[in-house]
C-alpha cells in the first residue's frame, strides 16, 4: 500500500497516547533540566523528531496556531502532517504562535520576535520546541529555581551564539516571556521561563 506523504500515522492510540505524552511534558516543566523519554511511538516526517511530534500532538489543537522555522516550513510533508493530526493553523509571523517549532537551533530567531505576554496575560507567550542533537541532565549549564532542588546540571546542544545571555534576558521579564522545550530524538527536556541558566 503506498503511503501519501505528510500523512504518516499519528498516535497508534489518540486518547490514551496523548494523554501521557501531555503528562511527560508536565513532568519536564515540573522538573526542569531532567531528561524524559517522549515514549510515543511515531515516524514523523524529517526533519521532526519523535519527541517534537509527540509534544506538538498532545499540546496543539486547532486554538493553538503553530510557527515552524524556515527547514520545517519548507516541508509539505510537515506542513500536511501538522495540520492533519493537530488541527492547527500553522502562521507566518513567529508572533502570532503559541508553539514554534525549530528545526535548526543555530539560527533561531531572537525571542524578542516571539511572543512574549503580557503582565496581565504572561500566558500569551511563545512556547518554543527546540530541536537539538544531544540532551544531557549529568553535566553542562547550572540549573536553579522552582521544581530545583539547590542547583543542577543539563545540557542541550547544539544552541545559538550567547544562548545564556538571551536565557538571562528572559528570565528578567518575569512573568512574561518564552518556555522551552528540547526535543533530541525520542527524549525531551523543560527550560520554563522561571529558570535560572548559568554557566
Amino acid at each position: 500500500m503506498t503511503q501519501v506523504p505528510g500523512f504518516q500515522p499519528g498516535f497508534a492510540n489518540p486518547v490514551f497516547d496523548a494523554q501521557a505524552s501531555f503528562r511527560t511534558a508536565m513532568m519536564a516543566v515540573a522538573r526542569p533540566g531532567t531528561v524524559h523519554d517522549s515514549r510515543a511511538h511515531l515516524e514523523p516526517p524529517q526533519p521532526l523528531h519523535p519527541a517534537t511530534t509527540a509534544l506538538a500532538l498532545a499540546l496543539c489543537d486547532n486554538d493553538t496556531p503553530i510557527w515552524l522555522d524556515a527547514g520545517l516550513a519548507a516541508s509539505a510533508e510537515v506542513t500536511t502532517f501538522l495540520r492533519f493530526h493537530t488541527g492547527a493553523r500553522l502562521v507566518d509571523t513567529s508572533a502570532d504562535a503559541a508553539f514554534a517549532i525549530i528545526s535548526d537551533p543555530l539560527n533561531m530567531p531572537a525571542w524578542d520576535t516571539f511572543a512574549l505576554g503580557t503582565l496581565e496575560y504572561p500566558d500569551r507567550s511563545t512556547t518554543l520546541i527546540v530541536q537539538v542533537h544531544t540532551i544531557a541532565d549529568d553535566r553542562g549549564w547550572r540549573l536553579s529555581g522552582p521544581g530545583i532542588k539547590g542547583e543542577t546540571r543539563f545540557l542541550a546542544e547544539p544552541v545559538p551564539a550567547g544562548f545564556l545571555q538571551r536565557r538571562a534576558d528572559n528570565h528578567r521579564l518575569f512573568p512574561r516571556g518564552t518556555d522551552i522545550f528540547f526535543a533530541a530524538g525520542g527524549r525531551i527536556a523543560a527550560l520554563p521561563r522561571t529558570t535560572r541558566v548559568l554557566d
